[in-house]
């Protein structure tokens, strides 16, 4: 076993994202994350004192991936980019993306893409007051949208469902030519305009 430098903190994030991917969150322990980066348990306390701040650090591990690369565009790029990587990063990790909508933000790096959201509705004339809400409003949507798709709700199995459940209800039937969704790309797109429309005239 080796000791473990002190930049070794993504080491330890990048090994235990691999192995709830690999393996589902439950499969995740600090006994399981030591044995992948080679050390001792003991070994990654000085970093993470449990299994609860080790998930903190994935919740930041994960939204440093939706940062924008270009701080310098609008604010409705800027949301438009950081809800996209959103979508991308779902897919990527579905295993481990639910804790987004679970976990706060705590870890310095989470912090700082949520003042990228708080900085955009800013820039956007939102009212300071109502800014934290309208994140929760835009996040929440996102998360969720994101979550859905990746874990099967939003697919063409669920657009069969959708048609096959309304059965005699009045109001399916007088929608059953719209219960199916053939883009969710576009679906997204049309959503994200929506909340743009909402946040424009706060």
């Amino acid at each position: 076993m080796r000791k473990l430098k002190t930049s070794r903190q993504p080491e330890i994030l990048d090994a235990a994202l691999a192995i709830a991917d690999e393996r589902g969150l439950d499969s995740l322990s600090m006994r399981a994350v030591a044995q992948r980066v080679g050390v001792t348990p003991m070994a990654l306390y000085g970093y993470f004192r449990n299994k609860d701040e080790l998930l903190d650090g994935l919740v930041g591990r994960l939204l440093t991936e939706l940062a924008p690369s270009d701080p310098g565009r609008t604010w409705e790029e800027r949301l438009s980019a950081i809800a996209w990587a959103t979508r991308r990063v779902a897919r990527e990790h579905p295993s481990v993306f639910p804790l987004l909508l679970f976990r706060a933000s705590v870890t310095s790096d989470g912090v700082g893409v949520v003042d990228l959201v708080y900085q955009a509705l800013l820039d956007a004339g939102v009212p300071e007051a109502d800014v934290p809400r309208i994140e929760r409003l835009v996040s929440t949507f996102v998360i969720g949208f994101a979550i859905s798709e990746s874990n099967g709700r939003f697919s063409a199995a669920s657009n069969e469902s959708r048609v096959r459940r309304g059965g005699d209800a009045p109001a399916h039937r007088r929608l059953a030519g719209h219960l199916t969704a053939d883009d969710w790309d576009a679906e997204f797109a049309a959503d994200l305009a929506d909340l743009m429309r909402i946040i424009r005239p706060v």
